[in-house]
């Protein structure tokens, strides 16, 4: 009479553990972040040329053909960005009319040298800067949570940065992450199963966020939203366990 009951709670269990099993991601990898101090003195001399030259300009009284190479590295100056190491390249993105978010951590590494490792640094859009986490180990089941405004454009891609990626020893020193839960308001979404790549990894998705944007003022009135990415596993570093994410930004929708 027993085994009809212990049926129900086999079928019960598996499909309790079905409704657990995530989807797993795999990157398109773009972008080889190879940055260096060095890279950084070189692009901060180029910089000081070209201001000098944009200064300089309306005051050249040079031949035709003296102006069409001057202009010509007028226009590669224009395409530099202001800051060696930032991800975002100067034309509008996402980020144009991107909301405002905030970030929390489960923990983070505490400063060394004047140098920090907080919750913001993986959404600053800055090359040098990375979140690292601050237990002891590896860091599994330590997390990063994004914070949104309802008003927030609709996400459409993730780009992560994965490990330390201020110069190639840096990013070989520090462990970095292998795979990394997604969830959304809580609930569980994807695994993204990162390359042990310093490229950008670039996951697609369909689009998260509000969709009726119709009514700015009703828009806004909606709940924040949040996602939240935690370290499942690492590709284990060579001198450090500490486990690091430089960057975790994104592309989207409803942008001008």
């Amino acid at each position: 009479m027993f085994k009809y009951p212990l049926i129900f709670l086999f079928i019960l269990s598996v499909t309790l553990i079905s409704a657990q099993v995530m989807r797993e991601l795999s990157p398109v990898l773009g972008q080889l972040i190879d940055k260096n101090p060095a890279g950084e003195l070189a692009f901060n001399k180029q910089k000081k040329k070209c201001e000098g030259l944009t200064a300089n300009a309306n005051q050249q009284n040079k031949s035709n053909q003296h102006a069409k190479v001057n202009q010509n590295i007028l226009n590669e100056c224009d395409q530099l960005p202001e800051n060696y190491w930032d991800v975002l390249k100067p034309r509008c993105s996402w980020y144009c009319s991107g909301g405002e978010d905030t970030i929390s951590a489960s923990s983070s590494l505490s400063a060394q040298s004047n140098v920090n490792y907080r919750a913001n640094n993986i959404h600053d859009l800055n090359y040098k800067t990375a979140w690292v986490e601050g237990v002891k180990g590896y860091g599994i089941g330590e997390w990063i949570m994004y914070h949104f405004p309802p008003q927030t454009p609709r996400i459409t891609e993730l780009i992560v940065v994965n490990g330390y990626a201020k110069s190639e020893q840096t990013w070989k020193d520090n462990s970095r992450v292998k795979k990394l839960k997604m969830s959304i308001n809580g609930k569980p979404f994807a695994i993204l199963a990162l390359a042990n790549s310093r490229q950008e990894q670039h996951f697609k998705i369909e689009p998260i966020g509000n969709a009726d944007r119709k009514d700015l003022e009703k828009l806004q009135k909606q709940p924040w939203w949040t996602i939240k990415f935690e370290i499942m596993d690492v590709y284990k570093g060579d001198k450090y366990d500490d486990t690091a994410i430089t960057e975790i930004y994104f592309n989207g929708i409803d942008v001008h």
